[in-house]
Parts: C-alpha cells; sequence; structure tokens
C-alpha cells in the first residue's frame, strides 16, 4: 500500500530485509538516489493517513549511509 502518510515518532523494531545484491530495485534505486551501500529495510511506527486517522503500522524503505531513507511505504497495519 503505497500512499501518503506522515510518520509520528520513531520507527522501532527496524530489521534489514536484503543488502546489496540482493535487493531487486537496486539498478533503479542507485540511479535515482545514486551510489551507496543500499539496504532494504522494514520497521513499525504510528503513521497519520490523509484522511488524518492515525494507525500502527509496518512500513518498508531503502536506506543507505550519507543517503538517509527513500521511498517508505506501509505495507500493513497492526494494530
Amino acid at each position: 500500500m503505497v500512499g501518503d502518510f506522515r510518520v509520528l515518532g520513531e520507527i522501532s523494531n527496524s530489521e534489514t530485509l536484503a543488502e546489496g545484491t540482493s535487493i531487486r530495485d537496486l539498478a533503479r534505486v542507485t540511479r535515482v538516489y545514486g551510489g551507496g551501500k543500499w539496504r532494504k529495510r522494514k520497521g513499525a511506527a504510528m503513521i497519520e493517513l490523509p484522511n488524518g486517522s492515525i494507525r500502527y503500522a509496518e512500513i518498508h524503505w531503502y536506506e543507505a549511509h550519507g543517503i538517509g531513507r527513500r521511498e517508505l511505504k506501509f505495507k500493513r497495519y497492526l494494530d
């Protein structure tokens, strides 16, 4: 579920799902955001949806040192 949302507070329980060449979209991510040691990660956080509701959700994103988090998307609600 990709959409507009805002992360409220910290992302907890974060873990790495894939690193380097194990990332399916590595070529695209590198082309769009630049080279780096890319990781696909997941975690949980409170998010605010466009309609104003606040939910606890699982979030996935790409991350590289010096570049930061990119393409945050929520996968499912945890509450």
